[in-house]
C-alpha cells in the first residue's frame, strides 16, 4: 500500500519558483510546501555549529517562536516587542541576512498565554505576492512584499489557557486557520478541561481578508494544530484538522463538517499528517497518549470506526509526525525517536537521542532533521536502520522549526536567525 501525499496546492507552489538550480523550491508556510516537513530538494546542510557553516545570523528583536518561511529571495518571519503588544512582521534578504523592512501591523492586548508560547507563535504563509501573518489575539494581517499592509481582520478575537500556538495555511484562495481556545469568562475551564463548542475552524478571502466560513467543531477541547488539506480521488478538497478530543474533516469549499473521528486529549500540539488514504495523528492525555491513524473517506460521526491502526509506543506531545513513506517518524518531547511502518504502526526501531524537543522534524535528501531546544539538530537517515549522521550544536534555546530552502537551512533560535549552508554551497 502506497502513502505518497498527493496535492495540487504542492504542485503549484513548487512548480511556481522560478529559480535555475534544480529541485529548488519555497517554503511557504509552516512545513513547507507540504505542510508536512518535505523538501523535495536534492541537498541540505550535514554539518554546522555556531562557526561553521553558517552564511549569515540576523538578530531578531522581541519574542517569537514563528518558524521562518522562504520564498525566492525573502525570508518572512513574526515577532512581537513591547511585552508582546506591538505585533511585527520582518522581511529579511535571503542572500544576505540583512533586515529589507520592520512593520508593526498592530499592536494586541496581551492576554494569558503558557511560559513555552509566545504572543507571536503562528508561523505566516506567503503565496508569492503578500505574507499573511496572525497573532496571539487572533488577529491577521496581509502584507505586500515592499511592507505596505493589504488588509487587516482583527473581527475574529481569540483566548486560550495556554495561548494561540496554531498558524494559519493557504490552500488556493483561502487562508485557513484552527481556533481551539477556551473561555474567558468565569469558568476558565470551559473548553480547556471541559468540552464546549465554541471552537471552529476557519476560511478567509486571501485577496480581501473577509470572512468565507467557519466550520463548527461541536463538542472539543483546546488545542494547537496546523490544519492540512486532502484532496480525494473525486478531486473534491477536504481541511483535515485536529483539535482537543477529535480529528475532523470540513469540505473546502463551504466549510461543511464532513467527518468526525474521536481523539483523546486536550492542548494538543502535533499537527495531522496525510498519507494517501490515511490520517495520523499524534497525542494524548493522561497516560493515555498514542499515535492513530484512521482512514479517509467516510462520513459523519464516525468515532474509531475507520481506526486502521494505534500505536501507544514513542508518541510526541509536541513536535508532529514526519511520513517519509513507507515509514512514519516521531520524535517524543522527551528525545525519544521512533520509525514505524505507516501501513500498520508496527515499530520498525525506538532509540533516545537524549534532550528535549519542541520543533517539528523535516526530511530532505533522504534525511531527517530533529532540532532539540537547546538547539542541536540531530540529522538522522530516513530509513529503516537507526543510524546517526550528525549532531549539530549551536547552544541557544530553540522551538521553532526548520525551513529548508535553495540548499540552505533557516533556523530560528531565541534571539536570532541563521542561515545555515554548506561551504561553497
Amino acid at each position: 500500500m502506497s502513502y505518497r501525499f498527493s496535492n495540487p496546492l504542492i504542485v503549484a507552489l513548487t512548480a511556481a519558483v522560478p529559480f535555475s538550480g534544480a529541485h529548488a523550491e519555497n517554503w511557504p508556510q509552516f512545513r513547507g510546501p507540504t505542510h508536512q516537513g518535505l523538501s523535495s530538494e536534492r541537498s541540505a546542510p550535514l554539518h554546522w555549529n555556531a562557526t561553521t557553516n553558517v552564511a549569515w545570523k540576523t538578530e531578531i528583536p522581541g519574542e517569537g517562536w514563528s518558524s521562518p518561511i522562504v520564498w525566492n529571495d525573502r525570508v518572512f518571519v513574526t515577532t512581537a516587542t513591547d511585552g508582546g503588544a506591538s505585533c511585527r512582521v520582518l522581511s529579511i534578504d535571503r542572500a544576505s541576512g540583512k533586515l529589507v523592512w520592520v512593520r508593526e501591523v498592530f499592536r494586541q492586548q496581551v492576554k494569558r498565554k503558557e511560559g513555552r508560547n509566545s504572543y507571536a507563535t503562528p508561523t505566516p504563509a506567503t503565496d508569492g505576492e503578500r505574507v499573511y501573518a496572525c497573532f496571539g489575539d487572533g488577529s491577521f494581517a496581509a502584507l505586500n512584499f515592499d511592507g505596505s499592509v493589504a488588509w487587516t481582520n482583527r473581527e475574529h478575537e481569540f483566548y486560550s489557557q495556554h495561548g494561540l500556538g496554531t498558524s494559519p495555511i493557504l490552500f488556493r484562495d483561502l487562508l485557513i486557520m484552527a481556533r481551539d481556545g477556551s473561555s474567558a469568562g468565569d469558568d476558565k475551564q470551559l473548553g480547556w478541561q471541559k468540552p464546549w463548542d465554541r471552537s471552529y475552524v476557519l476560511a478567509l478571502d486571501a485577496k480581501t481578508g473577509k470572512e468565507r466560513w467557519k466550520g463548527k467543531r461541536g463538542l472539543s477541547r483546546i488545542a494547537h494544530c496546523v490544519p492540512n488539506v486532502w484532496v480525494a480521488p473525486n478531486g473534491k478538497a477536504e481541511v483535515v484538522s485536529e483539535a482537543g478530543d477529535v480529528v475532523q474533516g470540513f469540505d473546502a469549499e463551504t466549510g461543511e463538517r464532513l467527518w468526525s473521528y474521536s481523539v483523546v486529549g486536550e492542548g494538543k500540539v502535533p499537527s495531522v499528517v496525510l498519507g494517501k488514504d490515511l490520517v495520523f495523528a499524534a497525542g494524548g492525555w493522561g497516560g493515555r497518549e498514542t499515535v492513530k491513524a484512521f482512514r479517509l473517506g467516510a462520513r459523519g460521526d464516525l468515532q474509531e470506526t475507520q481506526l486502521a491502526w494505534e500505536q501507544a509506543k514513542g508518541t510526541p506531545k509536541i513536535p508532529s509526525l514526519l511520513l517519509v513513506e513507507p515509514h512514519l517518524f516521531a520524535i517524543t518531547d522527551g528525545g525519544v525517536a521512533t520509525c514505524m511502518k505507516a501501513a500498520t504502526g508496527e515499530i520498525v526501531w525506538q532509540e533516545r537521542l537524549g534532550g528535549n524537543f519542541s520543533a517539528s522534524p523535516v526530511a530532505c535528501a533522504g534525511r531527517v532533521y530533529l532540532l532539540s531546544d537547546d538547539g542541536e539538530t540531530i540529522v538522522i537517515d530516513a530509513a529503516q536502520k537507526f543510524h546517526v549522521l550528525a549532531r549539530n550544536p549551536l547552544g541557544e534555546k530553540c522551538q521553532a522549526s526548520l525551513a529548508v530552502s535553495q540548499g540552505c537551512i533557516f533556523l530560528r533560535t531565541e534571539k536570532s536567525l541563521y542561515c545555515i549552508r554548506e561551504a561553497g554551497g
